[in-house]
């Protein structure tokens, strides 16, 4: 399940990698900087709001929960 896909592409087979770059950062973040939920989730927020010029109102919350998700993970390393 996709947690955090603020331009809508994760059903299209062409863009089937298109936040991979994203996600090998937020993963970075939690394995080698000992990241918590807030900081994944503002590095993600950031993205969506800078990079993406998404501004959302919903897109805090889709950045909350991706986050902790992503760390939830840390159990597993």
């Amino acid at each position: 399940m996709l947690l955090w896909d603020p331009i809508g592409v994760s059903g299209l087979p062409e863009a089937k990698d298109e936040h991979d770059g994203y996600a090998d950062v937020g993963l970075g973040m939690l394995i080698n900087e000992n990241a918590t939920a807030e900081d994944i989730a503002g590095y993600l927020f950031k993205i969506a709001t800078e990079d993406m010029a998404l501004s959302d109102r919903e897109m805090a919350k889709l950045c909350d929960r991706a986050a902790e998700a992503v760390v939830a993970l840390r159990s597993n390393f």
